[in-house]
């Protein structure tokens, strides 16, 4: 399944300052291993070195927060719309 995947400022120096990327994957865990092989290093930003979503970093698919779905396994339907946040702190 092909999905838009949105890109955080931060994150862009692996896009060379693309915002928004496609990807192809059955699962968010595919779909986060096809843009590591576009994107070298990207994953490690969004994965931990257990290969689980870091703490700081939220995933949406189609504005659902995939901690409250099934994490990397989440299913991905073709043309999702996956959305990579880091948290922000700050006072």
């Amino acid at each position: 399944m092909s999905a838009s995947v949105r890109i955080p400022t931060i994150l862009r120096t692996y896009t060379s300052g693309v915002a928004e990327v496609s990807a192809e994957g059955a699962t968010l865990q595919d779909v986060l291993n096809s843009l590591d092989a576009q994107y070298a290093g990207i994953a490690a930003r969004v994965l931990d070195d257990n290969g689980a979503l870091r703490r700081f970093v939220n995933v949406y698919v189609n504005d659902d927060d995939v901690r409250f779905l099934d994490g990397l396994a989440t299913p991905i339907a073709e043309g999702a719309s996956i959305s990579i946040i880091p948290a922000v702190a700050g006072g």
